[in-house]
């Protein structure tokens, strides 16, 4: 996976983005959280996250107070070892790895703690969330160093103007049958 790549195309395509996101805010689409789950599986059924694993080794995340209890308890730690060994608290007090890439990142890419993974790990590129224009910052950066969160955001601008196709196409439709019969019945009354 060519990561420099998607990196560049991502900074290229930002400003379009982000013009597309704020646009779903503005306007939300019908039906759009389907289409964002549709979108969210075409995407991982074809980008493998385990020939990539680009997050776990350049964007930590976010550690709950849940989160350290669960991966501190599976490690036989104590909460308070667990987070003098790997966390820091950041700018914003949130906990964070100490360092990168992921303590946890196994070398093919493989997470050692998967079954138990921090909350934000579970969630992202959070590419199949409810209201996905709620976090559209955050869905731009990810697009920078998550290949699935750029092919996301291009494929669900291609999914919306097809179905947009299709909602005007129906909508002419509609109306040239309403005029056909109308104009049937007015013709046939006089």
């Amino acid at each position: 996976m060519n990561l420099e790549f998607y990196k560049s195309q991502a900074l290229l395509k930002q400003k379009e983005h982000k013009k597309f996101l704020e646009s779903l805010r503005k306007k939300q689409p019908k039906n759009l959280d389907y289409t964002v789950q549709e979108t969210h599986d075409e995407v991982f059924e074809k980008i493998d996250c385990l020939q990539c694993a680009n997050c776990c080794k350049t964007t930590g995340p976010l550690f709950t107070s849940k989160d350290v209890e669960r991966i501190a308890k599976h490690l036989k730690m104590k909460v308070a070892d667990f987070e003098d060994q790997f966390l820091r608290t950041d700018e914003d007090q949130d906990q964070v790895l100490q360092d990168l890439p992921c303590w946890f990142l196994n070398e093919d890419n493989s997470c050692s703690i998967y079954d138990i993974r921090p909350k934000a790990c579970r969630e992202f590129p959070h590419t199949d969330r409810k209201k996905i224009y709620q976090i559209n910052n955050l869905t731009i950066q990810n697009t920078v160093v998550c290949p699935a969160a750029f092919e996301f955001v291009e494929r669900l601008q291609k999914n919306l103007e097809k179905k947009w196709c299709l909602e005007m196409l129906e909508e002419v439709v509609s109306k040239v049958v309403v005029f056909y019969l109308a104009r049937t019945f007015y013709t046939k009354s006089f």
